[in-house]
């Protein structure tokens, strides 16, 4: 489908279990439309280059940069945010409660992007270890933290998920 720039174009995805729709000109990077069109604000705009992570989010159970995706490339997929990670009665998941328990965030703009990113990566390697995690790290940004509380969250998380057979889980 060719798209007619400046024009506007329906978009409808399922965003963290819910379904959603809006228009787009096709260069509206799908990081713009997520905060700005649908009000999910947890999907932080770092660099804008796909260096720093802070804009990941999954498409279909995958980590992806939303600053290099289009908004209409999301069409009929399912896009799972930070917002997306806790219940639907606002308990958080596995890897949120061990971030708050080893204080693996400081200022938080990093934040959203690294769960994500472990989310999908825990789904997938369910007993890293920290060289492991360290090296999934390494696609992140963090001015802040040091990386140690992060890491050792990550581990704690994926014992956790080990623990209740959870691995592969969206919320995770």
């Amino acid at each position: 489908m060719r798209l007619k720039a400046g024009a506007r174009h329906p978009v409808r995805f399922t965003l963290n279990g819910r379904e959603v729709a809006g228009e787009a000109e096709p260069r509206l990077l799908l990081s713009d439309f997520l905060r700005h069109a649908l009000g999910a604000t947890g999907t932080h705009v770092g660099c804008e280059h796909g260096v720093c992570g802070a804009c990941t989010v999954r498409v279909d159970g995958r980590a992806v940069r939303s600053c290099l995706m289009l908004a209409v490339q999301a069409q009929g997929r399912r896009i799972d945010t930070v917002e997306g990670l806790a219940g639907a009665d606002g308990a958080l998941g596995a890897l949120q409660r061990a971030f708050r328990r080893h204080h693996a965030l400081q200022c938080g703009f990093c934040t959203p992007g690294i769960l994500m990113s472990l989310a999908d990566w825990l789904a997938r390697t369910p007993d890293p270890d920290e060289r492991a995690v360290r090296e999934m790290l390494s696609g992140h940004l963090c001015r802040c933290t040091g990386y140690g509380g992060i890491v050792r969250a990550a581990l704690e998380a994926a014992a956790e998920l080990r623990r209740e057979g959870a691995h592969g889980a969206p919320g995770v």
